[in-house]
């Protein structure tokens, strides 16, 4: 019998990018449906509008083995007027939401893309209980509003903090770190 080396446990790793298949576009119209009809009740039926046309869409993927597998994070930035840029609908899956970073990552990739694009200034209506996510994220309040009868945070980010990723499609791969390894 050979003995081998007890093995430390890999963290299941997550592509960030944007959404450039068919089942990552879906996927990420399922989740925000999930998100923003079912769970959050802030739309009757869908939260689809025309900003879904002309927006980026960017997902965070689960892997097995090493291969895309489902979508489990989803935000979309669009350009409002030169250099302007809005991200929003920001959403991460419940049974993921405890993964280390993926809402942060994803809004990393969306200012990122956007400072590539020639973005001055990034913006976003950010639901209160996520404020303080944004500011720990070099995100600066502007302004309390009420967007869809819910009470949100105007917000600017920090474009300093966040270099241009000009190839949004290739993204990068996140390995979150394992709980209690301080890896």
């Amino acid at each position: 019998m050979i003995e081998c080396e007890p093995r430390q446990f890999a963290c299941p790793g997550y592509y960030i990018r944007a959404a450039s298949k068919r089942f990552e576009a879906e996927g990420a119209a399922i989740l925000r449906r999930r998100v923003f009809v079912e769970e959050q009740r802030i739309f009757p039926t869908h939260d689809r509008d025309e900003i879904d046309l002309i927006a980026t869409h960017l997902v965070a993927l689960s892997t097995y083995a090493h291969e895309a597998d489902q979508v489990v994070g989803t935000v979309r930035v669009h350009e409002e007027a030169p250099g302007v840029w809005w991200g929003s609908r920001l959403a991460v899956d419940s049974e993921f939401r405890a993964v280390g970073r993926l809402g942060a990552e994803l809004i990393r990739l969306a200012v990122s893309t956007a400072n590539a694009r020639g973005c001055t200034r990034f913006l976003a209506h950010v639901q209160m209980q996520n404020v303080v996510l944004f500011r720990r994220l070099h995100w600066h309040p502007l302004e309390p509003v009420t967007i869809h009868g819910a009470p949100h945070m105007r917000m600017q980010a920090d474009l300093a903090h966040y270099p241009p990723c000009a190839d949004p499609v290739a993204g990068w791969y996140h390995r979150p770190r394992a709980r209690g390894t301080g890896r």
